[in-house]
């Protein structure tokens, strides 16, 4: 049975702070947990990353000082569930490792939505970018076996394949043709507005991660990995954020927000097989759900709104579950392989005209094509081992993408 948190009585705000024992949560084990652990740790992590930095831009936004001193008590909790959830990585995960699990969330959350999404534009835009993201798992992968010797398939459970999809050097396209249509929150079904705010949550923890560590990685090549994928990373926010609502208020955002912080810690308590992380979800349902009833008591107060008048039924849908998605993933493959963003929608790139801003984009980034990074790697790894390193359940569905000898840097790219 399903939970509305409108419902449930919250506890006093005031409870939500924790001291800082509390705080330095015990890190899960690499190599005991399920992946998914990690990555419902990765997407709840950016999940209060977004809570933080939205409420900072309400502030920056508000002249109202009352307002803002309400906003600065919820937003340090934010910031300790923040840092409780940071907290559980352990500190024998390296950077590398840590990043396959940033991939495997952005494929298997990304294609468990669009699965579930009732909205066709925003389906569309989901399977668009899970292409991408799926790619870049392989990019990552052949890395780490070259640098660490350890094979990716390990660290997602053989849950999420490892294989080439739309090369990465084919994913950079001129800035303007990441805008789409936002959703109009009074039409759209809760579960679309829910989708919309989570994946751009948790591309945008990617993009910041990329931001902030690609440059610790020990070697040039990894370095311009990361720059490479984090600027298609820094599209994907563009990409999904342009589908949110501008026309919500700061407070109607708020609410939302924390409806959504609701949740996904209501799915995660549902879904986790830690028992101790376990623990660490249900604490902050807990608190997010005093959050949420005191974002509706400043909407009442300050726009003078029910919290209705912005989620008329604020019963949760189904739960988010983390699981396999191969063959949704293969068929996205076989169906979208050669899309490529063009205006507010995705054309196959022999549609477009040679004169296209995609193709002007592409000779002013990949020139020359050998010194991409994306493909250096790929190209290290064939010459390293012999052929690229893959998991894949079966043959792959593009003929064009089987070849592990040589890495593809034509297809989605060129007509």
């Amino acid at each position: 049975m399903s939970m509305n948190p409108f419902d449930e009585k919250p506890r006093p705000l005031e409870d939500g702070f924790q001291d800082w024992k509390a705080l330095a949560a015990k890190p899960y084990d690499k190599r005991e947990c399920d992946p998914y652990t990690r990555v419902r740790t990765i997407l709840m992590n950016g999940t209060e990353f977004e809570a933080v930095w939205f409420s900072h831009q309400f502030h920056r936004h508000c002249q109202n000082n009352d307002l803002r001193r309400e906003l600065a008590i919820l937003r340090r909790q934010e910031q300790q569930q923040q840092k409780q959830i940071a907290a559980l990585k352990p500190r024998d995960e390296t950077l590398l490792e840590h990043t396959i699990g940033y991939e495997q969330l952005a494929v298997d959350l990304t294609a468990r939505m669009a699965q579930t999404e009732p909205d066709e534009h925003v389906k569309q835009a989901l399977d668009f970018a899970l292409l991408e993201d799926f790619d870049h798992l392989y990019r990552y992968a052949d890395l780490l076996e070259m640098d660490q010797g350890v094979h990716a398939e390990e660290l997602v459970g053989r849950y999420t394949e490892i294989m080439p999809a739309r090369p990465t050097i084919a994913h950079h396209r001129w800035p303007a043709d990441s805008v789409k249509p936002p959703i109009r929150s009074k039409k759209a079904a809760l579960v679309t507005r829910l989708h919309v705010g989570i994946i751009t949550a948790a591309e945008q923890q990617t993009m910041n991660y990329y931001m902030n560590l690609g440059n610790f990685y020990p070697s040039d090549r990894g370095r311009k990995l990361y720059t490479e994928i984090g600027m298609v990373e820094e599209q994907h926010v563009t990409h999904y954020g342009s589908l949110m609502d501008p026309a919500c208020s700061w407070l109607e955002n708020l609410l939302l927000h924390e409806y959504t912080e609701c949740y996904l810690y209501y799915s995660a308590v549902e879904t986790e097989t830690c028992p101790a992380v376990k623990k660490i979800w249900a604490l902050h349902l807990d608190q997010e759900i005093a959050h949420l009833h005191h974002a509706a008591h400043l909407l009442e107060t300050y726009e003078g709104k029910q919290w209705q008048q912005v989620i008329p039924d604020g019963t949760f849908p189904d739960v988010l579950e983390l699981g396999p998605n191969i063959e949704y993933v293969r068929q996205v493959l076989t169906d979208t392989v050669t899309l490529t963003a063009k205006g507010e929608g995705y054309l196959p790139v022999d549609q477009l005209d040679p004169e296209d801003d995609f193709f002007r984009y592409q000779k002013l980034v990949n020139s020359p094509v050998s010194g991409v990074a994306s493909h250096v790697v790929i190209q290290d790894a064939i010459e390293a081992n012999g052929r690229d390193y893959r998991f894949e359940t079966e043959e792959h569905p593009i003929p064009a993408l089987r070849n592990r000898t040589k890495d593809n840097t034509t297809l989605g790219r060129k007509a």
